[in-house]
């Protein structure tokens, strides 16, 4: 992960935190994805991706959430759950960064 990235990561957990979600795990891995957060908010799983861009030129951060990252995500949110034998709701969200404009957090992006 490069700086840039690095940086924007911490600015959306920071910014999680601050609206009341508890962090589980960063940066998680598994055969097939990654999940750059995993939160909770109550009862529910959150499986956030992080996304950076320096401005939207070509499309902006949420452009970039292709059909094939978001395969990856659920995948990858599908082996955690199993791994752990969770059986609670669970959302899938995004929290964009694009240049010096405030983050902007998109719940339930899969809905």
């Amino acid at each position: 992960m490069n700086e840039q990235g690095r940086l924007a990561e911490e600015r959306a957990l920071s910014f999680l935190l601050r609206q009341g979600l508890q962090l589980v795990e960063r940066n998680w891995l598994c055969r097939g994805g990654e999940i750059d957060l995993i939160m909770r908010d109550g009862r529910c799983w959150v499986f956030v991706e992080v996304r950076h861009r320096a401005s939207a030129r070509f499309g902006g951060a949420a452009y970039s959430i292709t059909a094939n990252k978001q395969r990856k995500l659920m995948h990858a949110a599908a082996v955690y759950l199993s791994d752990r034998g969770v059986d609670a709701p669970c959302r899938f969200d995004a929290v964009l960064s694009e240049g010096e404009q405030p983050l902007q957090w998109l719940k339930n992006i899969f809905a």
